[in-house]
């Protein structure tokens, strides 16, 4: 007999009804007779989406864990619909050891309530060999942070220990001189930065964007590697790779809620609340819903700080926007508005997430795969409150901002853990549910 069956669910793809059956954390039946379970849940003709796949979290811990931590993030994930994230190195210490890697997972496997993958950071040759042997999603460069040599000899060193393992290379592309240069333009003009938030999208502008893709293709063409571009953000980037897409690497995209819906006019009067890297785009540089045709993946760079951080001053305060729980409402809003398709959503979402990053048995509603899983009600309607959100961020550009749409359920390994914003057991019989992805 199957643990849990959820009734009457309306699949995309699928006519009528449909009963879904859970047995040891797998989906194991798929049909529209009614079937048995242990524990039986009627949805009453509602949407069943498989989970959401964050491939971009920054959930600061260890190290910064004020900011947020493994629970509090896998909470507001789960409260979004996501059962599954891949959380950057850029921690303290950064995830660029065997040793550092080693300890965050252990962190994971102690506080997240969900699924969990971690992308690698580099340092030595030795120490890119060992992550390799761990099961990173990927290798990440943060191209902004760099001078060009250096990001060569970083291409050079992973080209000799990740090809035969299939780790793909994931880039935040802006240029370190473009961007360097346009900053000292701009403060030497002088102007109060207070008033003047949005001069941060004019410092690190969509040139800078544009020729940092450019070089890291050519590298990857070099060095036959396999590249994730990262929050991509401006037309002419999108232009740029649709224009060697028969270039024989593989090549995936990925794009922002805040990227795909703001433009940095919102600097005006959100001012250093909408700062992020890469910044919002001036209109007819930057990417629109239209642009989803051409990008692989929906990725929230759920990026918290404290708000403390987030009032320095356009120069000082931190870049990062807390996404976990607005990304799934706000794409849910354009379908009802007719702008995307609903198909798209578990394809950029769930589906494309999985087989980028290597993620086993994840990403669809099938037979056999495991049972993550999400019930969207397209009927429910509301405005963004932080006050009901888990993450530790208390701010958000998309506060206040009116959804119809939204998930009421998540299923983590065929276990309910959320279910009308309330969290079902999290801390005692489901704490063991969570799973390391690549494990």
């Amino acid at each position: 007999m199957n643990d849990l069956v959820i009734k009457n669910s309306k699949l995309i793809e699928k006519s009528g009804n449909h009963y879904i059956g859970i047995k040891d954390g797998k989906i194991s039946e798929i049909s529209k007779q009614p079937i048995n379970g242990e524990e039986e849940i009627d949805i009453s003709g509602k949407i069943l989406l498989p989970g959401l796949i964050d491939p971009h979290v920054h959930f600061r811990d260890p190290g910064l864990t004020y900011k947020e931590n493994f629970k509090s993030g896998s909470l507001a994930a789960a409260h979004g619909g996501f059962t599954t994230v891949l959380d950057m190195p850029n921690t303290i210490p950064p995830t660029n050891t065997a040793k550092a890697f080693k300890e965050k997972k252990k962190i994971g496997e102690n506080k997240s309530i969900i699924n969990f993958g971690l992308h690698g950071g580099l340092s030595s040759i030795e120490e890119i060999k060992k992550i390799s042997k761990l099961n990173p999603a990927s290798f990440k460069i943060f191209m902004d942070l760099y001078e060009n040599f250096e990001i060569e000899k970083m291409f050079e060193n992973l080209s000799f220990n990740i090809k035969s393992k299939n780790i793909p290379i994931t880039l935040h592309c802006e240029d370190k001189k473009t961007i360097i240069e346009n900053t000292d333009r701009i403060k030497k003009l002088g102007r109060s930065s207070e008033n003047n938030a949005i001069d941060y999208s004019y410092a690190r502008d969509s040139k800078s964007e544009l020729i940092s893709v450019k070089y890291a293709i050519g590298l990857a063409h070099k060095y036959n590697l396999s590249l994730h571009i990262c929050h991509l953000s401006t037309i002419n980037a999108l232009n740029y790779l649709k224009s060697i897409k028969n270039l024989k690497i593989g090549i995936t995209t990925e794009i922002t809620p805040h990227h795909l819906l703001l433009d940095n006019s919102y600097f005006n009067t959100l001012r250093n609340i909408v700062k992020t890297n890469p910044p919002l785009r001036p209109k007819g540089e930057n990417l629109t819903i239209e642009s989803l045709n051409s990008i692989d993946m929906i990725g929230t760079d759920h990026a918290p700080h404290s708000l403390d951080e987030k009032q320095k001053g356009v120069w000082d305060s931190n870049p990062g926007i807390p996404n976990l729980e607005t990304t799934l409402p706000l794409i849910l809003t354009e379908v009802n508005k007719g702008n995307i398709d609903l198909k798209m959503i578990p394809k950029l979402m769930s589906e494309n997430p999985a087989k980028r990053f290597n993620i086993p048995n994840k990403g669809k509603i099938i037979k056999n795969y495991d049972a993550d899983l999400i019930v969207v009600d397209l009927k429910k309607e509301g405005r963004l409150n932080m006050d009901n959100f888990y993450t530790k961020a208390k701010y958000s550009p998309f506060e206040d901002f009116y959804y119809k749409g939204i998930a009421t359920m998540t299923i983590c390994n065929g276990k309910i853990i959320m279910n009308d914003n309330e969290f079902l057991g999290v801390n005692s019989e489901y704490k063991n549910i969570t799973k390391y992805v690549y494990d």
